[in-house]
């Protein structure tokens, strides 16, 4: 029955349903066959008000409203001239400007899409100018729209650490050598493109000293928001929610002082924060009815059970786990996925580790639970990832595509295909390395 299920919610999802619903209509109905429709009605009437009162969800609205606000307040356009001020003189320098300021805007947003769609409106018609092919340009930023997920503050990673019940400041500090090694591996991908086809992504013009200057000053409100948020969070001044709100107030001045932000940019970036969470929210009410009609039927301890006696080594199992979160990448988005993937895959994994407590030498992953929470949620993000440029959903590139519709989308899935690479040998560093996510936490 759970397995039926499953292929019904694929098929609704297939069939574009929107998947909070799909999700609804699935477990809402398992759990009226199973335990009757009282049984449903009994919990819908309380589960909603239960899910969203939650207060660590509070920081979700937070940061997308400071995200909405930074799309607004023309800090994307900072970042970008700063970047390119210091890159843009290289073959493909331009390209990695728009690595490096995607980067930076996904340190104030924190979602994928809205770093594709707003640094591809800003970084394209200087990739154009400077005749970049459009597989490159196109495939660039598309790529460096996922760093926005991983960089934090990351809505997602929030949504993982309260599933698996995981410390969110932690997430975050775990995510920042693994993000900063994206970049590392996204800007030598482009180097390796261009020194095989220079015609791709010819040298940009050096701008005057003072241009540089101005560009470099003018990434200053950036680098003292992530400082107020991040650094903040880092060095325990304060949770992530205050801390989430403290970045919506330093932007909202910045805003202000240079006179970007007025009250119809407000009001729109209300609305969108409003439509996004709400979409969130409903999402989660969806994942958690799930849950509950899959608990009750077993299928979680089920198939713990069945991994954990199938004889298979826990790291054959882990790749597996990641093989399986990159395919479904290719049916629903990111926040999705998460909820609907990890309370499967999360018991599997602790199971194998030795339940609750930590393995003898050798055993399990040789490591923690919570050190496992660390590691796999970090993987798990990366592979989600992989879900936004990869056919046939593929979320940045169609956000791309849209922007740039003198390139033809097939040029764009050539374009992203070396950043999938890209982030294949960064999911083996990281799964042959656990010291890379793991040492930063375990120093702070």
């Amino acid at each position: 029955m759970g397995v039926g299920s499953l292929a019904v919610l694929v098929f609704l999802i297939t069939i574009r349903m929107p998947i909070a619903y799909a999700m609804i209509l699935v477990g809402g109905v398992g759990i009226a066959l199973v335990n009757g429709p009282a049984l449903l009605l009994n919990q819908l009437k309380t589960l909603a008000y239960g899910q969203f009162s939650i207060y660590d969800l509070s920081v979700i609205p937070l940061f997308i409203l400071m995200g909405a606000m930074a799309a607004k307040t023309g800090l994307s356009k900072a970042l970008f001239r700063a970047a390119n001020a210091w890159l843009g003189w290289m073959r493909g320098g331009t390209a990695m400007a728009a690595i490096a300021s995607c980067a930076g805007f996904g340190a104030v947003c924190g979602s994928s899409l809205a770093t594709a769609s707003t640094m591809g409106r800003v970084a394209l018609p200087e990739l154009k100018r400077y005749n970049y092919s459009g597989a490159l340009a196109t495939g660039t930023l598309a790529a460096g729209g996922v760093l926005g997920i991983l960089i934090p503050p990351s809505v997602v990673l929030i949504i993982y650490a309260i599933i698996v019940e995981a410390n969110i400041v932690t997430m975050f500090v775990a995510a920042f050598i693994p993000g900063i090694l994206a970049v590392i591996l996204f800007m030598l991908t482009i180097a390796l493109y261009v020194l095989i086809n220079p015609k791709a992504g010819p040298k940009g013009g050096a701008g005057s000293r003072e241009e540089f200057m101005a560009a470099t000053l003018g990434v200053v409100p950036v680098v003292t928001v992530f400082g107020l948020v991040i650094g903040g969070i880092y060095f325990g001044l304060y949770n992530p929610t205050p801390a989430a709100a403290v970045g919506v107030f330093a932007v909202g001045v910045f805003g202000l002082i240079q006179r970007n932000l007025g009250l119809g940019d407000m009001v729109e970036a209300l609305k969108e924060t409003a439509s996004t969470s709400g979409m969130i929210f409903m999402i989660l009410l969806g994942a958690e009815l799930l849950k509950i009609f899959m608990s009750r039927i077993g299928l979680p301890q089920e198939t713990a059970a069945w991994i954990a006696s199938s004889g298979l080594e826990p790291m054959t199992v882990l790749i597996l786990i990641l093989v399986a979160l990159i395919f479904l990448g290719c049916l629903m988005d990111s926040m999705s996925m998460m909820l609907l993937a990890i309370p499967f895959f999360w018991p599997v994994l602790m199971e194998l580790n030795g339940g609750l407590y930590q393995m003898a030498d050798g055993a399990g992953f040789g490591m923690s639970t919570e050190d496992l929470k660390i590691w796999f949620g970090i993987l798990a993000l990366i592979v989600v990832e992989l879900g936004l440029i990869t056919p046939p959903v593929g979320m940045n590139v169609f956000v791309i595509s849209a922007l740039s519709e003198d390139t033809p989308m097939s040029e764009t899935f050539k374009g992203v295909a070396p950043f999938f690479a890209a982030e294949i040998v960064r999911v083996g560093i990281l799964l042959s390395f656990p010291i890379l996510t793991l040492w930063l936490p375990s120093v702070l």
